[in-house]
């Protein structure tokens, strides 16, 4: 499966690769693996979806702002590597929910991020993860994606 060609079949278009907000990069690559640092609900540098779930979000649209996350992960990963089809596979998914005290439903949030990586990259996007509630994110940010990926040889 051609990841980019497969963002093509379902009308997604990655927005600009954001940049570093502070003393760090997007992207390290250590031997077979690239290290993703974390991206918020930007697209193209506007917020797309700011508070906590429980409170100005719900569960629904902290979905939505995973999968820009996810999105956000992904033209940071293409920038790095020039093209999504040198990825082997999403290894890992850490995902960050801002969110009213003893929220427990950020699983279903960053399923977001999780079911778009399956879509884009079919069963090299299935990955181990974590969902976690938290009471602030940069920018006021919903959610939060970082990503272990894995390259091919």
């Amino acid at each position: 499966m051609n990841p980019e060609a497969r963002l093509a079949e379902l009308g997604i278009t990655l927005p600009n690769p954001p940049v570093a907000a502070g003393s760090y990069v997007p992207t390290v690559r250590t031997g077979n693996l690239l290290y993703c640092a974390g991206t918020v609900c930007a697209f193209n540098g506007q917020m797309t979806h700011t508070g906590q779930v429980g409170k100005e979000q719900t569960v629904e649209t902290g979905y939505k702002a995973a999968e820009i996350c996810a999105l956000n992960t992904l033209a940071n990963i293409k920038a790095a590597l020039g093209s999504l089809d040198r990825v082997s596979r999403i290894v890992f998914v850490s995902g960050y929910v801002n969110a009213v005290d003893r929220f427990s439903d950020s699983p279903a949030v960053i399923n977001g991020a999780s079911e778009l990586f399956l879509k884009v990259f079919g069963e090299a996007g299935k990955h181990a993860r974590a969902a976690v509630a938290v009471n602030g994110l940069p920018r006021g940010s919903t959610a939060e994606v970082q990503v272990v990926v894995e390259l091919k040889a």
